[in-house]
This record gives C-alpha cells, sequence and structure tokens, in this order.
C-alpha cells in the first residue's frame, strides 16, 4: 500500500519509495510496479501525476483526479510557482548556506538557467577511514530548487565536489560503493520533503510533508542525526 499523505475532492499525494518509477518508461523495462498504477488500484480511481520525481528519490508525489485540476498545476510547477523543499545526505562538510547558481545543459546541447539555494542541518565525522583520510565527513542538507531542470540537484550537488550519497550516473562511485559494503545502503539518499503551493481550485496554500522513508532514517540515526 502507498502512503497517502494529503488527499482532498482534486488533489492527492503519496510518500514515493525510493526505487518506484512514477510510471511506465522505456528506459526502465526492468520495472513491474508504477506509482500511477498503484495509487489507481488502489483508490479506484484514474490519476495523473502533475509532476516528476527520479525513480531512486524519495518523497512527496503529487497527482490529480480530474484533467483541470492536473492542467493548472502543472502550469504552476512550470511557471516555479511551486516551491519544494529536498533533503539530501551530501559526502564532506558542507557550508553552512549557500547557492548554487550553474547552469545546466539540456539534452538536444542548450543551457539552461539552474539555481539552487540550500542550507545545511548537521554534520557528521565518522570513525571509518575512507581512502587516504582517517575519518568519513557528511552533510545533511536542506535544499529548495528555484528553477525545475532534470537532475538539478544531483548535477549541482556534483558539480560542487559534495555529491549525494548513492547517486549513481552524477555521484561518487567510491562513496557509493563504500556505502554498500560498510552498511548494505544502495539507495539515494535524496528526499522530496515538502511542497508548498495555492491550491488550483480553493486558492488556499498547501503544503504537503512526507516524512523520509526506512533506508533514509537507517543512514541519519548512523550520522547520530536521529532528531532532526
Amino acid at each position: 500500500m502507498l502512503e497517502i499523505i494529503h488527499q482532498d475532492e482534486h488533489l492527492i499525494a503519496i510518500n514515493k519509495p525510493h526505487g518506484l518509477l512514477v510510471h511506465r518508461s522505456s528506459i526502465a523495462a526492468d520495472a513491474e510496479e508504477f506509482a500511477l498504477q498503484l495509487l489507481r488500484d488502489q483508490t479506484g480511481r484514474k490519476v495523473n501525476p502533475v509532476h516528476r520525481i527520479d525513480r531512486k528519490t524519495g518523497g512527496v508525489l503529487l497527482f490529480a483526479f480530474d484533467k483541470p485540476t492536473e492542467i493548472a498545476m502543472q502550469q504552476a510547477f512550470m511557471e516555479n510557482r511551486v516551491k519544494k523543499k529536498y533533503l539530501a545526505i551530501l559526502r564532506g562538510y558542507t557550508p553552512d548556506a549557500a547557492e548554487i547558481d550553474y547552469p545546466l545543459r539540456k539534452e538536444n546541447g542548450t543551457l539552461q538557467d539552474a539555481l539552487t539555494r540550500y542550507v545545511t542541518l548537521n554534520r557528521a565525522e565518522l570513525d571509518v577511514p575512507f581512502g587516504a583520510h582517517p575519518t568519513s565527513r557528511y552533510s545533511i542538507i536542506e535544499a529548495s530548487p528555484e528553477t525545475g531542470r532534470m537532475h538539478q540537484l544531483r548535477k549541482h550537488f556534483a558539480h560542487i565536489f559534495h555529491p549525494i550519497i548513492g547517486d549513481r550516473t552524477h555521484g561518487c562511485n567510491k562513496q557509493n560503493k563504500f556505502f554498500k559494503e560498510t552498511w548494505e545502503m544502495e539507495t539515494m539518499l535524496l528526499h522530496a520533503w515538502q511542497l508548498t503551493f495555492d491550491h488550483p481550485v480553493t486558492g488556499k496554500e498547501i503544503t504537503i510533508q512526507a516524512p523520509v522513508q526506512n533506508e533514509f532514517k537507517r543512514v541519519m540515526q548512523l550520522m547520530g542525526w536521529a532528531d532532526n
């Protein structure tokens, strides 16, 4: 059963598990389950996603029950009228707060402006050697992407040399292998924590939050961040 974290007459949101595809895709032929179909079966109603999050990212995923709401919410996302907050666990010690203003290239080669703001919530230094270092250092951050580019957070944190743990495409392969061998952890530690927007029908401001899932929580406990 999917965890439903918001539902009204027009919208429904789930806390998407890490590793679950939003819908069927030709680039992931191995997948047999999809959030879209699971939610339709669970609610007995037709639903359509109004935005996307990566397969390996967990957290808030929003659907609409009807076409006008779907179109209105998709427009809100395109116009950056939806405030998004993510949690991520990164390699190394990040600054207390910073922004990453770094254009990202589309598949066709076109550069797009991309801006991410983030604050560091906590840091940890583990007494576990890594490479030439006698200890291992990590940070947990809250990120607010001001633009909505594909893999923006993953690319931006790799760009500043603080990659997201578990990101195989843009991250640090040595760290990912280290986490797998040391803690049997392969999940990408990126969580879509919160969406805030004006409801397209009622006009009321809505905030939807998704608690972190077990894999993310387990690493937080390893780091001593259980109280975050």
